[in-house]
């Protein structure tokens, strides 16, 4: 690809990327940019109207090849003839393994249009992974769009080698019942959990949407950076593809943050959604950057910074920002918060908020006893509305851990656990604070880790620091500080924390990690980081 970028700045982020090693960095962004030419518009239905009016505009550009409407069109109508061929109407959840190909994209065309959902695998897992995933899931046939040498217990089908086929015509009714895709996520067993989502759970996030305010049409150039394991890649795609817009996609060799650079200067992209891993990550270059183009940009998956979110926003001076909030068991996100240039941004400990609820989802923060607290309060985050998944694929038991049913608003409402602590000021605004688990008990005092993590921000400046609770030799529990970099740690900042922290929630390790260990949806891996500190210590 010829992406032009200053030389001096691409050879230092290339030198800092080597020595970081090349790890997916994929992002989970939220999309602001989805405001739908119709916000009630039937999702599926506006995907067939886009396929058939855009012929010969860019659908997507993946690897530097650009493709079109109509070359995307013909991978999915010969997908659609396949499925239609060897599958029978019943068979509705298929396995695809998510490579970075035009292929790969129409499969989940071909399937909608079929009336079939997607099950995503990540080609790189490990194949037992993967092959409990598929076993769990039921699934027997797995598509692919490269060769595949894991034989494994399903029908392998290589979609880059199907002939073309006839058009089979307009997308198969299907009921709002119907699923739309199954992710897994990782569990706290070790057991990844499926997450079925519906297509009515899906229609209910893009109508969600409208309420950013921010158009896609077909001159827009937007990002796709994640994994499509990861479900921040549905909305990069479909809210493009509906409105026929072009997906750029960025391959899973790459240092992601350097291509992302590269390709938002280089293509010109008009909406991004990212994790703030990755402008953490390239912090150092902020003066150097800028996009003029990039009008609209979303965050999530992580707790975003307020000040990096300013020092960003230099960066990209024409695009409204937001902070956007979900799991992956309600569909995408169902918060969304917009960055204020002009300042009075809400935040606690220097993390921004969240915002309030999008469409019809349904906020409520509870006790230990799942009763429902007042503005005001601190406690769990829950979900409700029509966004919410039904449970966990065969799973009752795990489903029932995270599911309860309370009154609300004058009925009995089925709510989600998100275990995600928060605050909700008078507005209704939601601050995140941290994961529950994230608290500890230090000397008999609860410690929300986020504060301490703040403090050290404070003082140290931008850099990306983690605090764990972890047991000492004596079997107590003690606090320790990450901080993301090469070193060392300054002489003084244990004593500049004493200034504004009780003598309880003062680090007694320090420690500074080269670079901290990222899951697959570009996250710090809390356990990973806690396991490679203890094992130095």
């Amino acid at each position: 690809m010829n992406l032009w970028m200053p030389t001096d700045l691409r050879e230092r982020m290339l030198a800092r990327s080597a020595e970081r090693a090349v790890r997916a960095l994929p992002m989970v962004f939220s999309s602001p940019t989805f405001a739908l030419r119709t916000p009630a518009m039937n999702v599926f239905h506006a995907l067939e109207t886009s396929l058939s009016r855009h012929h010969d505009r860019a659908a997507f550009f993946i690897n530097g090849m650009t493709y079109t409407y109509s070359q995307f069109t013909e991978r999915i109508d010969a997908q659609r003839a396949w499925l239609r061929a060897h599958l029978s109407a019943e068979e509705k959840l298929v396995g695809l393994l998510g490579h970075d190909e035009l292929d790969t994209y129409a499969s989940i065309m071909a399937l909608w249009a079929e009336g079939k959902a997607y099950l995503p695998l990540a080609p790189h897992a490990p194949p037992d992974r993967n092959d409990g995933i598929i076993t769990k899931a039921g699934v027997r046939v797995l598509l692919s769009a490269r060769e595949h040498e894991h034989p494994g217990a399903f029908t392998l089908v290589r979609t880059d080698i199907l002939p073309s086929a006839p058009s089979l015509g307009p997308f198969v009714p299907s009921d709002a019942t119907e699923l739309a895709y199954v992710l897994f996520t990782s569990g706290t067993t070790g057991q990844p959990k499926g997450v079925p989502i519906t297509r009515s759970n899906l229609q209910a996030f893009i109508e969600a949407q409208a309420c950013m305010a921010i158009t896609i049409g077909p001159d827009d150039r937007c990002l796709q950076m994640f994994e499509l394991t990861f479900d921040v890649s549905v909305m990069s795609y479909v809210l493009a593809l509906m409105n026929g817009a072009c997906v750029h996609t960025v391959p899973q060799n790459v240092i992601k943050p350097l291509f992302i650079a590269e390709l938002m200067e280089g293509r010109a992209l008009t909406w991004a959604a990212m994790v703030p891993s990755v402008i953490t990550y390239l912090r150092p270059y902020f003066d150097e950057m800028c996009y003029p183009s990039l009008k609209a940009c979303v965050f999530a998956g992580e707790a975003l910074p307020l000040e990096l979110t300013a020092a960003w926003s230099a960066c990209a001076p024409n695009a409204r920002i937001f902070n956007a909030y979900g799991p992956t068991e309600h569909t995408i996100v169902c918060t969304k918060y917009l960055f204020r240039r002009e300042g009075g941004n809400k935040e606690l400990n220097g993390i921004m908020a969240i915002g309030a609820s999008m469409g019809d989802s349904r906020l409520v923060l509870v006790d230990e006893d799942l009763r429902i607290l007042p503005s005001g309060s601190k406690g769990e985050l829950c979900l409700s509305g029509p966004q919410l998944t039904s449970g966990y694929w065969n799973d009752p038991e795990r489903t029932a851990e995270v599911m309860f049913t309370t009154s609300h608003e004058g009925r009995p409402t089925r709510f989600y656990r998100t275990g995600d602590l928060c605050y909700m000021d008078d507005e209704q605004d939601i601050i995140y604070l941290g994961r529950i688990d994230q608290q500890a008990k230090i000397q008999g005092f609860r410690v929300e880790l986020g504060e301490v993590e703040h403090y050290a921000r404070v003082f140290l400046g931008s850099v990306n620091v983690a605090a764990l609770a972890v047991q000492n030799e004596f079997g107590t529990t003690e606090i320790a500080l990450c901080i993301e970099g090469p070193g060392p740690v300054p002489d003084d900042l244990i004593d500049r924390m004493r200034t504004k922290l009780p003598a309880y929630m003062i680090p007694n390790r320090v420690r500074c990690v080269r670079q901290f260990p990222l899951g697959t949806s570009g996250k710090t891996d809390r356990n990973a980081l806690r396991t490679q500190f203890m094992a130095t210590t």
